[in-house]
């Protein structure tokens, strides 16, 4: 599962760098709208996914032992 956080961390911190590059081209209202509307809901929800799925390593991680 790690594999999974990790890579989703990954692919967000991408998708958050070009869209610092874009905002060089495109910076307007529209812009920062979009922004405020998508991007930053997004981290909210990465943020809570990755809190979540560390949460559930932890818990199959302490099932798996207490099966050995």
């Amino acid at each position: 599962m790690s594999e999974a956080r990790n890579r989703l961390v990954a692919l967000t911190r991408e998708l958050l760098n070009e869209w610092e590059n874009t905002r060089q081209y495109w910076n307007d209202a529209k812009s920062s709208e979009f922004e405020k509307r998508f991007l930053n809901e997004l981290q909210s929800g990465v943020n809570a996914a990755v809190t979540n799925i560390e949460s559930l390593e932890r818990i199959l991680s302490k099932i798996h032992n207490d099966c050995d």
